[in-house]
């Protein structure tokens, strides 16, 4: 879910080929599509992707889907929490039909992304996961990417916009500007407020990381119907995402992302200076489109609390129709030709 003080299945796998070219061969260029040309989907058309890959980045093994061609202009979708590269399984072929290469990366923590060591720390504050994107970016030999989000996932693409802006042409964000900071994090809400984030003090406790990790399924879902509270998804919907929380690793990152924001876990010192960098609020220069669902039930800002959080071509849109958190998956096509529209920016 999104950051507390800015209100805040089998496929076959392969090794994903190391040569692809020299770094910034193909990848960053604009691929000059109307949005408005996109074909129209049903949502639920697609329930799987073709295949998945996976390669050696940073300190993960990482499985990812890739949809496109190899030469076309890259685009990365993230998803977030609890949910998985299925948020996209409609958003990515309208935009390989489009000619862009779409990676879909499972986050540390989830799917079939494993840790290279069993040593490393289990870590799920916010920069690591930028971190691992831009791993993977380095390990695919892509330079720049429009780079596209919700939940962790627009936190992840705002903080790589934010502190390597070089690797981001462009992005979409749902919920707008959700970097936020240990510090931000202690200051207390409203009850109201407060009271939406009672997960976040549930896996406080050692029963809440015992409760997650028992009741991962039935956690998962009550947050999808709370999140979304207009979109009837059906079970297989949800069990196809629920898949990915069976992670040997899923319950401590998740755990670890809650507590470290409240102030409760250490993170890892070798990391301390890009928090430092993101505790400071910095803006966001690349082009951004925003995006927000009309019946989003998580805790979520104001568009005009965060817009001057972004100083280069911006726009936000409010997507209609009983829109809620997952809007990727609840909205391809919203989310779709935002990418294309801030990729022609």
């Amino acid at each position: 879910m999104i950051p507390r003080r800015r209100f805040i299945g089998t496929a076959a796998m392969t090794i994903a080929v190391a040569q692809l070219g020299m770094f910034g061969s193909g990848n960053a260029q604009s691929n000059n599509v109307n949005p408005a040309s996109l074909p129209r989907i049903k949502r639920g058309t697609n329930t799987s992707f073709a295949s998945l890959k996976q390669i050696d980045a940073g300190v993960l093994n990482t499985v990812y889907a890739e949809a496109g061609p190899a030469t076309g202009p890259v685009v990365i979708l993230l998803h977030g929490w609890p949910y998985d590269i299925h948020s996209y399984v409609d958003v990515a072929p309208l935009l390989a039909a489009a000619g862009y290469r779409v990676i879909v990366p499972y986050l540390r923590g989830y799917g079939s992304t494993r840790f290279l060591s069993t040593e490393t720390l289990r870590n799920g504050q916010p920069s690591v996961v930028a971190v691992d994107v831009v791993a993977l970016m380095d390990a695919l030999k892509i330079d720049r990417a429009t780079i596209g989000g919700f939940d962790w996932g627009a936190r992840t693409a705002n903080i790589i916009a934010a502190l390597w802006p070089e690797r981001c042409k462009a992005m979409v964000s749902v919920s707008g500007y959700l970097i936020g900071s240990q510090v931000s994090g202690q200051t207390p809400l409203p009850p109201k407020a407060e009271l939406e984030w009672w997960y976040q003090y549930y896996f406080a406790t050692e029963r809440g990381r015992a409760g997650y990790d028992k009741y991962r399924h039935d956690f998962a879902k009550l947050i999808w119907q709370l999140a979304s509270p207009k979109w009837n998804f059906d079970e297989a919907t949800f069990d196809r995402s629920a898949a990915a929380f069976n992670s040997p690793d899923h319950v401590s990152v998740v755990v670890h992302n809650y507590r470290w924001r409240l102030g409760l876990a250490e993170g890892e010192p070798r990391y301390d200076d890009l928090e430092k960098r993101l505790a400071e609020g910095p803006v966001i220069t690349v082009p951004t489109i925003t995006l927000e669902g009309d019946a989003n039930g998580a805790p979520h800002p104001d568009s005009s609390a965060y817009a001057k959080k972004f100083s280069g071509k911006y726009a936000h849109r409010l997507i209609k129709g009983g829109v809620g958190h997952n809007l990727p998956q609840e909205s391809p096509e919203a989310f779709a030709r935002a990418v294309v529209e801030v990729d022609g920016y």
